[in-house]
């Protein structure tokens, strides 16, 4: 009963970022709402960590299940992706090095306010 109670906090949290997505005229995902709202409500103790502990890291843990769907309809628009396959990669790769270059900086940055 716990892992669903855990799950229906998660799904909720989702379900309202979704909304905001919803009536919110801005190029933000809903997930990106819910993500914000649910730290939010973590670092005000709204939520406590461990309401949510297990759920979180059961979906961290199959999180690279959900990247097959991606991958088949990659497969299945090669069609389309053959011609600007090049560029395509190029733009993937810089915009991966600028978040990780980008969430580094920011990961240290709190680590040394941490530390004072």
């Amino acid at each position: 009963m716990k892992y669903v109670k855990q799950f229906l906090i998660v799904i909720l949290i989702s379900f309202v970022g979704e909304l905001i997505h919803y009536y919110v005229d801005l190029p933000i995902p809903g997930s990106i709402y819910g993500m914000i709202i649910l730290f939010i409500l973590l670092q005000s103790k709204i939520i406590k960590v461990h309401q949510v502990k297990e759920v979180s890291t059961f979906l961290i843990e199959v999180m690279p299940l959900m990247f097959i769907p991606s991958g088949v309809g990659l497969l299945e628009k090669w069609g389309l992706i053959k011609g600007i396959w090049l560029p395509l990669s190029v733009t993937i790769i810089a915009s991966t090095i600028i978040v990780m270059v980008i969430s580094g900086s920011v990961s240290q940055l709190i680590i040394k306010k941490g530390n004072k």
